[in-house]
């Protein structure tokens, strides 16, 4: 019997279509957000004109001891979904894995949206400054409820609407946004050392003599916000089962993203330092909001037109963020549905675009949801939610594994084992601690934990899985 091809089977597989190039530009993409334009004066004014280089470095030295982890976890389970997949093997996928991996996609389920949504409001911010209307509320008996939480959401909207498209079209639009990234990053840095040079070359500003542990706390703090502005370096381990070669593929990008972010970072806190000593003290004094120093910078060396071309720039900086975010987390309750291990409805590939559009479209709407909280409110759930039930589990786990399966394929160990996975859990417990009302936080966490605990049990007695079914032989053996 002849087969027919006029309908030809739907590809339910995801393509690995991701080189390193588009790898290295979907994590600085997600990285480079809006975040370190809104947090570089709030590094200085905590850590001090002089401490505050050391807070960008000790950041980037918690990013390279995380993301050697990644890189270890992710060249060896090059697969969708990142984390889940780790968490998955690491554990047992017929133990302890399964919840470990059901809980991870279920906090990702607030994380990623919460991710989504910083961003976003942090772009309406920026917008503002060009409508102060969007600062306005419209509802009297909801005053924290303003314009800009509707743009936000819109934003989070059209981001779903330019991803519900095929990989390679997503790959050609990554790269135009990214060219306005670096022309963000390029304007603050020229504009801080071309005002600097107006105003009788750089240097650098006095800063008051402090006692040591006055010093530690506020470096403390200003390392917590650089770190936040690292996260990302990990968005392609989410898009493991589209690269090329991720044995190498993975790893060299986590580390070149890393590296080439922190230069930017570093050499943006220096050249703004003589620019930003009078303007943080006006901020400091309620006349001009931080959210605008760094694009009064620009508007100090160059004119109106600068400012206002700098101010959309980090606008265009804070969509692309948005984009690659979504882009990566929407594959990871694609991956555990496909398992079976999360919602069935979610294990869904578009017929003609390739990409797991229920997920995508999930993702989306929650993070629109998101977008009616507070940029405070946002970020602290996020951090601790995400250091608590993915990050330290990681960390851990990799260890674990070290130990338990020794003769796994590791196609790159990490260098200098078991130090970078020690040290990034100092690192995330050092941030935890010393984050303002860390146990507010904590309390959102183990919540998220727990009601996802809680599911995940009644799914398992129903499906007979761990822990209300013992394993195989074969698997306790794994």
């Amino acid at each position: 019997m002849t087969a027919s091809y006029s309908n030809p089977p739907v590809n339910d597989h995801l393509s690995r279509r991701i080189g390193l190039r588009a790898a290295v530009l979907f994590n600085m993409l997600e990285m480079i957000g809006v975040g370190p334009f809104i947090t570089l004066p709030l590094v200085i004014e905590a850590a001090g004109y002089r401490l505050s280089v050391y807070a960008w470095l000790l950041g980037a030295l918690i990013a390279i001891a995380d993301g050697l982890v990644w890189a270890e976890l992710g060249a060896a389970f090059p697969r969708a979904g990142g984390s889940y997949a780790f968490l998955h093997e690491i554990y047992g996928p017929h133990r302890a894995g399964n919840w470990l991996s059901f809980l991870y996609v279920w906090q990702l389920s607030f994380s990623a949206p919460l991710s989504i949504a910083s961003g976003c409001i942090g772009l309406s911010g920026f917008l503002a400054w060009f409508w102060p209307g969007l600062e306005s509320a419209p509802i009297a008996a909801l005053p924290g409820l303003h314009y800009g939480n509707f743009v936000a959401a819109a934003a989070c909207l059209l981001v779903t609407a330019l991803l519900y498209r095929n990989l390679s079209s997503i790959t050609r639009l990554a790269w135009v946004l990214f060219c306005g990234v670096m022309a963000a990053l390029a304007g603050v840095i020229v504009s801080g050392f071309s005002a600097a040079s107006a105003s009788g070359g750089w240097h650098m500003p006095a800063s008051p003599a402090q006692p040591v542990a006055l010093a530690i706390g506020g470096l403390a703090q200003a390392t917590l916000i650089a770190t936040y502005d690292y996260w990302g370096y990990y968005n392609i381990c989410f898009l493991g089962s589209e690269v090329r070669h991720p044995e190498r593929t993975i790893p060299k990008a986590i580390l070149l993203s890393i590296l080439l972010v922190a230069v930017f970072y570093i050499a943006m806190n220096v050249a703004v330092f003589p620019s930003m000593h009078s303007m943080v003290q006006n901020s400091l004094a309620g006349t001009a909001p931080p959210l605008q120093l760094v694009a009064e910078i620009a508007r100090s060396a160059f004119g109106v037109w600068a400012g206002r071309l700098m101010a959309a720039l980090i606008v265009w900086t804070a969509f692309a963020s948005v984009f690659s975010l979504l882009l990566g987390y929407s594959r990871v309750p694609y991956a555990a549905a496909r398992d079976g291990n999360y919602f069935r409805f979610l294990d869904a590939i578009h017929p003609r675009h390739g990409i797991p559009h229920r997920s995508l479209l999930a993702l989306g709407f929650v993070a629109a949801a998101f977008c009616f909280f507070s940029l405070q409110q946002v970020i602290t759930m996020l951090v601790i939610t995400r250091i608590l039930l993915q990050f330290l589990l990681q960390h851990i786990g990799v260890m674990w594994l070290r130990m338990r399966r020794p003769n796994l394929h590791r196609p790159f160990r990490m260098p200098l084992y078991p130090l970078p996975p020690l040290l990034a859990i100092a690192g995330f417990v050092f941030i935890l601690i010393n984050r303002s009302h860390a146990w507010q936080g904590v309390a959102v966490a183990g919540s998220i934990g727990a009601s996802g605990t809680a599911i995940y049990l009644a799914r398992a007695f129903q499906q007979r899985i761990w822990p209300f079914h013992a394993p195989a032989v074969e698997d306790r053996l794994q």
